[in-house]
């Protein structure tokens, strides 16, 4: 008599930055392989994983509400709680109801094995070992069959230490990826048809691995057999080499875009916020980027209501914003982090925050809008993603241009000329050059 076997159904859902995004298909890749069931986050499931974020205090409350609404529709189902909140919040986070492990970065990647360790806990798991400061490899790819685009791990932790961040505590000190380790995985993502991988970490530009630098990995990158596109993640400004502008203007592989964060427009704020450069510095950085690469698209990261942000300090934040060749701000109210220097601050109040916080917002959608206006008439090329199901394609340039067209065709996957023709609110719409 044939004996059947019933594989654990494990569903996934992630908060966060890129790095969380890589590491999760990673996870994922690896639970598969260990002979688990992966199954949709809507659909029933014996575990949950959610891959946590503390960047803000929202961040925080996603998490818990996540895990209120999985109790309702999914009452069955064990939960784990891993990553950056979980590291910093442990004690809280294990009050919530169904919580059966909560595991920190040390261990997060070695998910299967946690739970080969504690199979049916009755209650929560704190698995939070120390953070090894010493080069890591990845063992499974982040291959994402969901998405043309993967994401690739290539460096972890920070030791710049901002007076408004926690991640540092929650990620450990910087270290980076076995140089070598980057191309297997970099390979099986290619091999797996992913045409654009996106280099990603805490703080990807203080990569240093022997003799390499970030330099060395795009350079690599840029000589890997089918591989079309390399994306840069957020990168802070004071680790980017100059000569980069120089490569990305020459044809390669390396998309023209960088996403660099500002935080603030102040040097008085900089100061506080621990940051490492001033605003001229900040200023000189873009606007050589914008004149060595032609059409290049910048974007950053701005934290409105810092405690201590005067109207002054706010209106050359914003001053600078509208001046300076920066096409989109991603706006973050401040909120103080728990184990954050500015904690200790006075902060400001939550409606002037979320009065500053919209006229960014809407600063930052006009200046979208400018630049998606400099590129009508011209041809780019478009990877396309996923079908709408309307008749609708969809995809991005190389500078992260949200594109549609009409076609009735499936795209997915393809690396197509399209030219630009409208816009339709934040979405170029292009017809397929043939």
């Amino acid at each position: 008599m044939t004996k059947h076997i019933i594989m654990k159904r494990i569903s996934f859902y992630t908060f966060g930055c890129r790095l969380n995004q890589s590491e999760t298909a990673s996870i994922q890749n690896a639970f598969e392989h260990s002979g688990y069931k992966l199954v949709g986050f809507d659909q029933p499931s014996d575990i949950v994983v959610i891959n946590t974020c503390t960047v803000t205090e929202g961040g925080d409350a996603d998490t818990r509400h996540l895990v209120h609404k999985v109790n309702r529709q999914n009452p069955a189902a064990r939960i784990a709680l891993v990553g950056c909140q979980a590291q910093i919040q442990k004690e809280q986070l294990s009050n919530l109801p169904n919580v059966r492990w909560i595991v920190g970065n040390g261990r997060k990647m070695d998910l299967v094995s946690v739970f080969n360790e504690y199979p049916k806990p009755e209650t929560a798991q704190l698995v939070m070992p120390s953070i090894e400061r010493e080069p890591f490899s990845v063992q499974i790819a982040s291959i994402d069959h969901d998405h043309t685009r993967a994401n690739i791990k290539i460096q972890d932790g920070c030791d710049f230490f901002c007076s408004f961040c926690e991640i540092p505590y929650a990620r450990g000190r910087a270290r980076s990826r076995v140089f070598e380790d980057i191309f297997k995985e970099a390979t099986a993502l290619v091999a797996a048809g992913h045409k654009e991988l996106i280099l990603t970490g805490i703080n990807i530009g203080t990569y240093s691995y022997q003799d390499k630098t970030l330099m060395d990995v795009i350079k690599a990158m840029n000589a890997l057999e089918g591989l079309e596109r390399v994306r840069i993640s957020s990168i802070e400004p004071t680790t980017i080499a100059r000569d980069i502008f120089t490569y990305m203007s020459a044809g390669h592989k390396l998309c023209r875009y960088l996403h660099i964060p500002l935080q603030s427009g102040d040097d008085e704020i900089l100061q506080e916020m621990k940051r490492k450069y001033t605003v001229d510095e900040f200023s000189d950085f873009v606007r050589q980027a914008q004149v060595q690469v032609p059409q290049i698209c910048i974007g950053t990261d701005v934290i409105v209501g810092f405690p201590g942000e005067t109207d002054a300090h706010f209106e050359r934040t914003t001053e600078l914003l509208r001046e300076l060749p920066i096409h989109y701000f991603h706006v973050f109210s401040y909120s103080p982090r728990h184990m954050a220097k500015s904690r200790l601050m006075e902060t400001l109040p939550v409606e002037m925050i979320q009065w500053r916080s919209q006229i960014l917002r809407d600063l930052s959608q006009r200046k979208r809008r400018l630049f998606q206006e400099s590129l009508l008439g011209t041809i780019q090329t478009v990877l396309f993603e996923n079908p709408k199901g309307d008749g609708w394609q969809n995809g991005l340039t190389d500078h992260y241009v949200r594109v549609k067209i009409k076609d009735s065709r499936n795209l997915f996957n393809e690396i197509l000329p399209v030219r630009f023709k409208s816009i339709d609110g934040q979405v170029v719409v292009g017809e397929l050059v043939t």
